[in-house]
């Protein structure tokens, strides 16, 4: 019976759809109710569905309900999903968030950025001749797990600022700050990995550098007035109209059908586009309304999904592989959070601040396991270092709320509330640099509270 109600493919994705959207929210309420961001409850449940738990239990259930031959539907709908969220993630990197702290940011964040990737490359000399399957080469490998390793997951950090009131704090903003260039940053090393694996020689290496640089050009000088074009229409008309929609919607397809049609991959079109957006007007706001929701709430779970269908505990069958899982979360927080930590100490924070620093920004969440899929995709990690690199993700994310209330407890988030109020701002930046006062005044833009309010 069930198989016969499972055979018609619209049928049978509805019943997916409603499988990973409704585990999902379930264990969302538990997390929720020990303050963990719904990206974990999200990827919980992706793996419950996968041949970790349902198919071990349930093999002839979840072979039903996940047919080898549904996937390449369930593949296309999560990569709409994740265009979109892109397209969300560059709208909240707003350049005023750099304002007055920009030596400390650029510090900080470059610290983040430059020896996460420098280990993550060392530790790949380890793995390659042990978790690699050689599709690709050993640079292209250690390129990737340097990467991999740098990753800060904005949205997620976003939320729990939220939460914990500290989005406009000291700690919040130079965090935020840090984790926008940082992410910025990481993309472009990523689109340039990309570009590296696809191409077949140094020939179509430059020729795929020399159209990335064309497509940014047209973006910043063509698209971007274009753009602000539409923002001033949506602004005469009170917001803006469903053709102004269909034209932002229009936009990030085709940046998205153009990046991967250079070979840099689509989700960079998406972000870019949206990094480039004019903010005048508050007219991106409007647009993230339209457009979460569904994003968000239903097409990211599917992305959840299939990476948990792709994420099999079985294959750490050794004590061996279970070490070599261990290292490889020791190395992500030590190089995150310690990088982090000393360069946010050297800016002139106190030793409390700086870790509270260094333990949000090495959140992982839903930007890492982008990254992990496309290098799985590409065959550039093996599933065995991909389930791997999804503890590590579980980890990383998971002990961020508890370990920043341990470091930076709410009793410190308060004195520095008192402090503000008492006509003391927090002071952000430092390093010998000119030292301004925080502007709590300044609401951060709703995309960054509203896409993080699920993340």
């Amino acid at each position: 019976m069930t198989g016969g109600l499972l055979t018609n493919p619209l049928m049978l994705f509805i019943a997916q759809a409603v499988a990973i959207i409704g585990a999902s929210q379930a264990i969302g309420l538990l997390t929720r109710r020990i303050g963990q961001p719904m990206v974990i409850a999200e990827v919980v449940a992706g793996i419950m569905l996968g041949p970790s738990l349902l198919g071990a239990a349930f093999p002839e259930a979840q072979a039903a309900l996940f047919p080898s031959e549904s996937m390449p539907l369930l593949h296309l709908f999560s990569q709409i999903g994740l265009i979109f969220f892109m397209f969300l993630i560059g709208l909240e990197l707003d350049p005023d968030l750099l304002r007055g702290r920009r030596r400390s940011s650029a510090l900080i964040s470059g610290s983040s950025i430059v020896v996460p990737f420098a280990l993550g490359a060392l530790l790949a000399l380890y793995l390659y001749p042990r978790l690699s399957d050689g599709r690709v080469g050993e640079g292209s490998f250690m390129l990737f797990m340097g990467v991999a390793m740098s990753i800060t997951a904005f949205p997620v950090l976003a939320r729990i600022l939220t939460e914990r009131g500290m989005l406009r704090s000291k700690i919040g903003s130079i965090t935020i700050a840090c984790a926008a260039v940082g992410d910025v940053a990481a993309w472009c090393i990523l689109a340039f990995v990309v570009s590296f694996v696809r191409v077949s020689g140094v020939a179509d290496a430059a020729w795929t550098t020399l159209f990335a640089g064309v497509f940014i050009g047209v973006m910043v000088l063509v698209v971007r007035p274009v753009l602000a074009r539409l923002g001033r229409h949506a602004a005469s008309h009170g917001g803006p109209t469903r053709g102004v929609v269909a034209s932002v919607f229009l936009l990030v397809l085709a940046s998205a059908w153009t990046t991967e049609l250079i070979g840099i991959h689509a989700l960079f079109g998406a972000f870019l586009l949206g990094a480039v957006m004019p903010r005048d007007g508050g007219w991106p706001e409007a647009l993230i309304g339209r457009i979460e929701d569904m994003a968000v709430v239903f097409l990211l779970p599917l992305f959840f999904a299939h990476s948990g269908l792709h994420t099999q505990f079985g294959l750490l069958g050794s004590l061996h592989d279970w070490i070599t899982c261990a290292l490889i979360v020791a190395v992500a927080c030590a190089a995150k959070f310690g990088a982090t930590a000393a360069a946010a100490r050297l800016t002139g924070l106190t030793w409390r601040e700086s870790s509270a620093v260094g333990i949000l920004m090495n959140t992982r969440g839903l930007i890492e396991l982008i990254v992990l899929n496309l290098g799985l995709d590409l065959g550039i990690i093996s599933p065995l270092l991909f389930t791997m690199m999804v503890i590590m993700v579980l980890v990383t994310t998971f002990m961020t709320t508890p370990l920043l209330g341990w470091a930076y407890p709410p009793s410190e988030v308060e004195k520095e509330r008192r402090r503000t109020a008492l006509g003391r701002p927090a002071l952000v930046g430092g390093g010998g640099g000119v030292q301004r006062p925080a502007n709590p005044g300044r609401e951060t833009s709703r995309s960054a509270e509203a896409a993080a309010s699920d993340r």
